[in-house]
């Protein structure tokens, strides 16, 4: 490539000196052509590859190396292939014989040349897409620092946004998500575009085709919005719920939020949501509100009742009273353990059924290999084995919890009666659970300590006495002259002539 420098002496030697072309051609060594060229332009050389350069050597790797490339836009950037290590893994695995710089070469072409790519600017009329993906962030909830995933929602006109924190991608909060989103839109968009998530998709195939997951097809029939999925690795396709995650994680989740309750960190997100309404975007004549209210009466209406968000699940109880759902296990009440069960899994708790009746609701778990046990399950076991309470691990998670005054009046009740029949009694009093709420018992533990009540039998009567408390009948008025009236007392002397002897003498 010619150079700046012999640029300007090929022009002096034909503007100043007046030198023919053939001379200047042997005196350089340049063509002819790049002579003329050269005498109509002395800027700086631009030298623009129009094609790759053939390299011999890669044309057996080139399909691999191009597929790690695009299967490393679906990894974390952190750890995506480098031009060396795919050339270390090139040499080891598929017996490359050529030099390094040439796989450097090749990567960074490819590179350049997908960093290079142009994209089409978009405008979708009211109420038609929106864009729906998840992304990660890290929240603080009861003191517990977890990963979040942030379900995010966005309008192709108005560019309104939905974001909620969810504990998990699973298909119900997957559903959930949506729900929420409706609901704050007051309507449904006509089409929704997503990538290809697992929740939908079961199956990729040619094209915008996809084999989709039967209960996102009973999801979307409910709503009655059409799909469209974005194709392999072209995440750009829904650039605006991309831009909407990075936007909210930066603007509503720094610094980490801390919270009590996903309830009250999704109030927090909600309200970033609606504050977004009076934000005019760059190239929009109205507010973000102001759109949505064009964009409103074009949506789907919401159906009359609102999706199930839940999944269901045969489980069987094992020969402890526990069903097990994603490796973590739940119990049920121990005298319905044998039975047929379905487990219907929500985002935020699992419930237990046999088809008729809920056995057993539990806050649902996130973590592997738990144990989530309501002690209320094993009260009536234990009341056949009292032996087993000190070791039985239901009642030793929930002394971690109660009130001190559970600790107190078993104590008080062991002083009083012998070791077993102590246990019996507080076994029977803690069964109470079962149809009376927790507040009502710890009173009547205090009561009973002051009443120094030491059986179940009693104690029953005093939470009888607090959830139904007797009414005294109020005392009648009585008149004022009534008051003030002396009384005359009979005499009685006269209650003689009831008396049997009394009959028998006055009838001589």
């Amino acid at each position: 490539m010619i150079t700046v420098e012999d640029k300007e002496i090929i022009r002096r030697a034909y503007y100043i000196e007046h030198k023919s072309i053939r001379q200047i051609r042997r005196e350089t060594g340049y063509h002819r052509n790049t002579i003329r060229k050269t005498l109509d332009d002395g800027m700086v050389p631009e030298y623009n590859l129009q094609e790759l350069r053939p390299i011999p050597i890669l044309t057996p790797v080139k399909g691999i190396i191009d597929h790690w490339l695009a299967a490393d836009e679906q990894q974390p950037p952190k750890q995506r292939h480098t031009a060396k290590r795919m050339y270390e893994r090139l040499k080891a695995e598929y017996g490359f014989s050529g030099a390094e710089s040439s796989i450097r070469r090749y990567v960074g072409q490819i590179r350049r040349q997908l960093r290079n790519e142009v994209f089409i600017p978009l405008s979708f009329p009211p109420g038609q897409l929106a864009q729906v993906d998840f992304g990660e962030a890290t929240v603080c909830i009861d003191s517990e620092q977890i990963i979040a995933q942030i379900f995010c929602l966005r309008m192709g006109y108005s560019k309104q946004t939905f974001v909620m924190a969810l504990p998990s991608q699973s298909q119900e909060s997957f559903f959930l998500g949506h729900v929420k989103a409706f609901e704050f839109l007051g309507g449904v968009p006509r089409q929704l575009v997503y990538d290809n998530l697992k929740t939908a998709v079961k199956t990729v195939l040619d094209g915008h085709n996809r084999k989709e997951q039967s209960a996102f097809t009973a999801f979307r029939s409910h709503y009655l919005f059409e799909s469209r999925f974005c194709n392999v690795r072209q995440a750009h396709e829904k650039g605006l719920v991309e831009g909407l995650f990075g936007y909210s994680r930066r603007n509503w989740l720094v610094p980490i939020p801390e919270c009590d309750s996903w309830d009250e960190l999704n109030s927090m997100l909600l309200e970033k949501c609606l504050a977004e309404g009076t934000r005019q975007l760059r190239g929009m004549e109205m507010t973000i509100g102001q759109a949505m209210t064009v964009e409103k009466p074009q949506l789907l209406p919401l159906p009359s009742e609102q999706y199930p968000c839940y999944t269901l699940h045969p489980v069987t109880a094992n020969g402890f009273g526990l069903v097990m759902f994603r490796t973590n296990r739940y119990s049920v009440p121990s005298e319905r353990a044998y039975e047929a069960k379905w487990l219907k899994a929500y985002s935020d708790h699992v419930e237990i059924t046999n088809g008729h009746q809920v056995l057993a609701i539990h806050t649902r778990c996130y973590g592997r290999q738990l144990d989530v046990l309501n002690p209320l399950h094993y009260l009536s076991l234990l009341e056949q084995r009292p032996g087993a309470y000190e070791h039985a691990k239901p009642i030793q998670q929930w002394q971690e919890r109660w009130a001190d005054v559970y600790d107190r009046y078993l104590v008080a009740l062991r002083e009083h009666l012998s070791n077993d029949q102590a246990t019996k009694e507080f076994i029977r009093i803690l069964r109470l659970h079962e149809h009376y709420p927790e507040q009502i018992i710890v009173e009547a533990m205090e009561n009973s300590l002051v009443c120094h009540c030491y059986n179940a039998d009693s104690f029953r009567h005093l939470v009888m006495r607090l959830v139904e408390p007797s009414v005294r009948p109020a005392l009648p008025e009585v008149a004022e002259e009534l008051i003030t009236q002396p009384v005359e007392w009979p005499d009685l002397d006269d209650y003689d002539r009831l008396l049997p002897g009394w009959l028998k003498g006055g009838s001589e």
